[in-house]
């Protein structure tokens, strides 16, 4: 009976397995995971919908709150007590134990088995000690000291990538918030444009075909008004998601006209390229690596002497014994015991010798790496300072052009209203001035662009932005 009770509780549990659905026609019921696992809002920031950040504010809540900052520090708090672990083994190890025992046995004696009973207690502290090993713990402390530097440095090597992530999605959307003003002022020079035709239509002095000209110049400025607002909507998100925000956030971020645009570099692409050489967090990384290779050879080198230790450990022993038919005895006595022992491989089919060469291996692949590297950020830093003189060259001519197209588009307003220009000419002189201020905009959030490269591949990014102690 109750194995029909047994197959009538657990049968609910069993009948639904985790398995493809029946039936091609549906897709399968995923509610049915018995796993517990779903996908839900994690710990998202929240950002005040009031407040306006600034770009210094939205890269310091980026460190404080992405994932990769906390993993990066948790590995190299992980290596800090790896390198605890290889210095512990200078010390001497003391290890203090206590032992009970008791035990009833038959013993032969002569002709017949005697029961014996036996009680022990025994208090005792060992000491061992390696006294002599030639380097081996040395170079393990070596070695997971430049590993720990090493973490350090790619700890800060995440710091400068989110920075730039942010850095590249701020401007991203300070480029779309530009493209918004100038969609904006597009459309008041359309309006304008279309206002005037009408007025040259009423004074007799326009056709309808320039009326329909200026209005379908107006569709056009409203349209790329959308598609503007559009791609600012998606900036937010993507700057969002960088600061592990919800992407449907309300909030808002200083405009492009508040950011300084500097005019020039200080110092030579000589000097930034020194900089970055001196200072980048993944360059420095990859030479302590080099460093933890030196330490891997002097530890393979060890093995090849004799490695001298000493062990030693003092007991207090009292015991208990008795064996039937004779009354039982107490006894209680301080015992030691000391070795010094002088170990030496002399034969182990070339293990040693492959050890070694393959720690200068090792050693020899990351100094090629660190080579490697440093033409790589060379190169880096010159292609980034030539884009940022290229970009203050751009702005410059951006400047002259907006200008330009603005005195051209009002003169020609004027002459249209005046009846001295057409409309064609009109239209095409709003076309420019649009063009300009696009151009305008792109300049300006070039520079900007450009210069938190260059900051980036010298590694400048994590001295111009600010620093907290933990992630």
């Amino acid at each position: 009976m109750w194995r029909i009770a047994f197959v009538c509780i657990f049968l609910p549990v069993i009948a639904h397995p985790q398995r493809a659905p029946q039936v091609p026609d549906r897709p399968w019921d995923s509610n049915r995971t018995e796993s517990g696992l779903h996908a839900g809002p994690g710990n998202e920031l929240k950002l005040d919908p009031t407040h306006m950040y600034t770009l210094a504010e939205l890269i310091d809540l980026a460190e404080l709150n992405n994932p990769e900052t906390r993993e990066a520090w948790a590995f190299a708090k992980g290596r800090a007590d790896r390198l605890g672990i290889s210095r512990s083994d200078l010390y001497p190890t003391l290890v203090a134990g206590a032992l009970g025992a008791t035990s009833k046995d038959g013993v032969l004696i002569n002709d017949k088995f005697t029961l014996q009973t036996i009680g022990e207690y025994d208090l005792a502290v060992s000491l061992s000690y390696t006294l002599l090993d030639f380097g081996e713990r040395r170079g393990h402390i070596d070695e997971d000291r430049a590993q720990l530097l090493a973490a350090n440095f790619e700890f800060n090597q995440v710091h400068l990538k989110i920075v730039s992530r942010v850095l590249a999605a701020f401007f991203r959307l300070q480029q779309t918030q530009g493209e918004v003003a100038a969609a904006e002022a597009n459309l008041t020079s359309a309006r304008t444009v279309r206002e005037a035709a009408e007025q040259r239509l009423d004074l007799g002095v326009a056709t309808v075909p320039d009326l329909l000209e200026a209005r379908s110049a107006e569709a056009r400025a409203v349209y790329s008004l959308e598609s503007v607002r559009g791609a600012r909507l998606i900036a937010l998100g993507d700057l969002a998601t960088v600061l592990t925000v919800s992407p449907a956030s309300n909030y808002k971020v200083q405009s492009l006209d508040s950011l300084p645009i500097p005019n020039e570099l200080n110092g030579t692409a000589e000097h930034a390229i020194n900089k970055a050489l001196s200072q980048r967090p993944d360059l420095l990384a990859q030479m302590e690596r080099v460093r933890a290779a030196s330490g891997a050879i002097t530890s393979a080198r060890s093995e090849w002497y004799p490695r001298l230790t000493f062990q030693g450990d003092e007991d207090f022993l009292r015991a208990y014994g008795e064996q039937s038919p004779f009354p039982g005895a107490y006894a209680g006595a301080n015992t030691y015991h000391a070795e010094l022992s002088l170990n030496w491989t002399v034969f182990d089919g070339g293990r040693r010798r492959n050890e070694v060469e393959q720690a200068h291996a090792s050693q020899k692949q990351a100094q090629s790496a660190v080579d490697r590297m440093r033409d790589e950020v060379s190169d880096e830093v010159w292609r980034a300072y030539s884009d940022v003189n290229t970009a203050f060259r751009q702005h410059d001519a951006a400047t002259m052009l907006l200008t330009a197209s603005t005195d051209s588009y009002e003169a020609a307003l004027q002459s249209y209203r005046l009846g001295v220009r057409n409309l064609v000419d009109l239209l095409a002189a709003e076309r420019d001035l649009a063009d300009a201020r696009s151009a305008d905009i792109t300049a300006r959030v070039s520079v900007l662009n450009s210069l938190a490269e260059l900051a980036y591949s010298t590694g400048d990014l994590l001295k111009t932005t600010a620093r907290r102690p933990a992630p």
